[in-house]
């Protein structure tokens, strides 16, 4: 029995190193090594971002989800290279997790193509300010009041409170109008009279129209001329400046009176007398 002991202590004693303890030692370093590592590059990785953060704000129109985004991907990136540190100094070799990452990131990039598109897109906007929140913009085929521009969509309300998400990238791969980007806005009108009318009596009369609306910048000028000799009437540009929010007030409020004010003074609006033989015939 005690040989038998002996045997398998012997067998035993045979696959521990002499200089276990050394190699013990010796790891158990490289352990805390690491562990510093980890822990400093940490801390330096989250004042790094704090700093760049703090840049980030003092300039001037800088959007706040913008280095929100930022923030994240530096410091990510930050404890990449500080996690890759520490395993290097416990004799991982780390080549072949840079391969990894690198292959990884390839496949994610093609796989979010559109995402990172949208984001691209969506930096520039936020840089460039083609639009801001509130205004009333007409992009990607919709036409309504900027609610939100994120990082990769922004959304719009319509004129009948739809709510609508469009990609970034819908936006900016086309032309963007700013509806009111500036305080001011110009009306414009096209009134037609009948070629037996008198035109200087209707200049004169829409020319009083425009110039009696109180909301209309009678400072900034009025057009009123004769545009187009048409087949069945004289047309007339007419053209006001109003302030923007009262745009369709004005637009609308003018068309009004000019039906109103031309049945007052006999003037007549001329209308496509072919289609009425049309639904005449139906």
């Amino acid at each position: 029995m005690e040989k038998n002991v002996e045997n398998v202590t012997s067998t035993i004693s045979s696959y521990i190193p002499e200089n276990i303890v050394e190699i013990l030692g010796g790891y158990a370093f490289s352990l805390i090594m690491a562990l510093v590592i980890f822990l400093v590059g940490k801390w330096l990785a989250r004042k790094i971002t704090n700093l760049l953060v703090t840049v980030l704000r003092k300039v001037k129109g800088m959007d706040e989800t913008l280095i929100k985004f930022l923030e994240n991907i530096v410091y990510y990136i930050l404890m990449i290279v500080v996690i890759l540190t520490a395993l290097s100094e416990l004799g991982v070799e780390t080549t072949s997790f840079l391969a990894i990452l690198g292959a990884a990131g390839l496949a994610i990039g093609l796989a979010l193509k559109d995402s990172l598109g949208n984001f691209a897109s969506g930096v520039m906007i936020i840089l460039f300010k083609p639009f801001k929140v509130g205004d009333v913009v007409n992009a990607a085929g919709v036409t309504g009041s900027v609610s939100e521009v994120g990082i990769f969509n922004s959304v719009f309300i319509t004129p009948d409170n739809q709510k609508i998400i469009i990609p970034n990238g819908a936006i900016t791969s086309g032309s963007i109008t700013n509806i009111n980007a500036h305080t001011t806005r110009r009306v414009d009108l096209v009134v037609g009279i009948g070629y037996d009318d008198d035109i200087k009596k209707a200049k004169e009369v829409l020319n009083d129209i425009v110039s009696s609306n109180e909301k209309v910048l009678v400072d900034r000028g009025i057009t009123v001329a004769v545009s187009e000799l048409a087949d069945s009437s004289v047309n007339f540009v007419v053209r006001a400046w109003v302030n923007t929010p009262d745009y369709w007030d004005v637009k609308f409020g003018l068309t009004e009176s000019v039906k109103l004010r031309f049945d007052e003074e006999n003037i007549s609006i001329p209308y496509p007398q072919q289609d009425l033989h049309l639904h005449k015939n139906d």
